[in-house]
């Protein structure tokens, strides 16, 4: 939990990143690693939830690191079953990833855990506070 009442005046950067780092905290200690899984799988995981298809260097300018540290990430991921990727492509080189059944189901069951996470972060934060915290951040990124 971060008081941010004695932060008012830093940078919104800062104030970001401290956000984060405590939710991403809670998230891997609470939520993932009782299920094998770090933190970039999870974003990964819940990217091509959202947009299947996404090529490796597309993943990994999604989640700003570099391909060869995304490679390892869906590497992973495809060695547990989780994401699914063909062989090779009739044109091109990028080998779109996409979600298996298993991968779907899992992500689903981390939600409420995530969900309970954020809720901890947050905790400071009364409900309504915490709805148009939500939204704000939904219209700047």
């Amino acid at each position: 939990m971060i008081d941010m009442s004695v932060e008012e005046g830093q940078p919104l950067g800062y104030l970001l990143h401290r956000v984060a780092t405590a939710l991403r905290s809670e998230v891997t200690d609470a939520v993932l690693e009782p299920l094998g899984l770090t933190f970039p799988q999870y974003i990964c995981m819940r990217i091509l939830d959202h947009s299947p298809g996404r090529s490796n260097a597309e993943l990994a300018r999604d989640v700003n690191v570099s391909p060869q540290a995304m490679n390892m990430v869906v590497r992973g991921l495809q060695d547990r079953g989780l994401v699914d990727r063909p062989a090779s492509v009739s044109a091109g080189r990028s080998l779109p990833a996409e979600l298996t059944r298993d991968g779907r189901a899992l992500l689903a069951r981390i939600d409420s855990g995530v969900r309970e996470a954020e809720r901890n972060v947050l905790a400071p934060l009364n409900e309504r506070d915490r709805s148009q915290f939500r939204r704000l951040l939904a219209e700047l990124g």
